[in-house]
């Protein structure tokens, strides 16, 4: 019985902190645009820094051509 005395009011304040944490997060925005990171996943950004899948011989010069091939 004494544990509940502890317990019930530990409950009581989590409960007002998540209830505090929500509402604060709805206040600042977080819930405003939830369609938009859904739709965003299925675009391809093309960076063109972003060379992991280029060819080299796709994008070499034609005078690179000659050269002898790397080890």
């Amino acid at each position: 019985m004494p544990a509940l005395y502890v317990m019930i009011p530990a409950a009581l304040l989590l409960v007002g902190v998540a209830v505090y944490i929500f509402f604060w997060a709805v206040d600042s925005g977080q819930y405003d645009d939830l369609e938009s990171p859904a739709h965003s996943i299925l675009f391809d950004d093309q960076d063109p820094r972003h060379q992991a899948a280029v060819n080299p011989e796709q994008t070499a010069a034609p005078d690179d051509k000659a050269a002898p091939p790397r080890a």
